[in-house]
């Protein structure tokens, strides 16, 4: 059984939603603050939308929330071994020097769903496999080839997108700082990943 699909409904993150449910905590002073202060703004401004699952039987329980919005993954600005290993399941006549993305720019579980480390892993991969479902639906108005992410650079996020089958856009911290114009003493607080919607294509497989 899903818990997300079988026992939650998808609704979009608004300040009617907010107002009609209790606080969102998923124990990240960071994530808490987005999701109470800034995640409207974004949609009002039309630079993210937020969404979450709210539980049916009682619509006022918040059990995960997330932002997406579009974004591209950029070859010509990666490293050749990086701009290779992007472009080796891509046609070579249809390679390109950007390749159309979305970005997941926030995303939290609610602490009751986190108490329990299996019930975390549970919830939080099937939250990432209906995110990578939205983007390889017939329905789905435009081509988008990857899924990308910020990852926070602590080990827990980072194993979290390796075992949801993201890469590491850059192969090692000093090479992304370079790249992304971080000076090399500077402390590099997220990390860039990437998954290749290709890989769940009917197409494909």
């Amino acid at each position: 059984m899903a818990f997300l699909t079988d026992n939650c409904t998808l609704r979009i993150y608004n300040s009617e939603l907010i107002n009609s449910c209790l606080p969102f905590d998923c124990g990240n002073k960071d994530l808490n603050d987005y999701f109470i202060n800034d995640a409207i703004n974004y949609n009002s401004e039309l630079l993210g939308k937020s969404y979450c699952f709210v539980l049916d039987i009682d619509p006022s329980i918040i059990v995960c929330a997330f932002t997406l919005s579009n974004d591209s993954i950029k070859t010509n600005h990666l490293p050749n071994a990086r701009k290779k290993k992007i472009n080796v399941s891509i046609p070579r006549a249809k390679q390109m020097r950007t390749y159309p993305a979305v970005l997941i720019g926030r995303l939290g579980i609610a602490m009751p769903f986190r108490k329990v480390e299996s019930e975390l892993k549970r919830t939080s991969h099937q939250l990432m496999d209906f995110i990578k479902s939205w983007f390889i639906d017939n329905s789905y108005k435009t081509g988008c080839r990857f899924i990308v992410v910020d990852a926070y650079n602590a080990e827990r996020p980072l194993k979290f997108y390796k075992n949801n089958g993201f890469n590491q856009i850059f192969s090692t911290e000093e090479q992304e700082k370079e790249y992304t114009g971080l000076l090399l003493e500077n402390e590099l607080v997220t990390r860039l990943m990437y998954f290749d919607l290709i890989l769940l294509s009917p197409l494909y497989n």
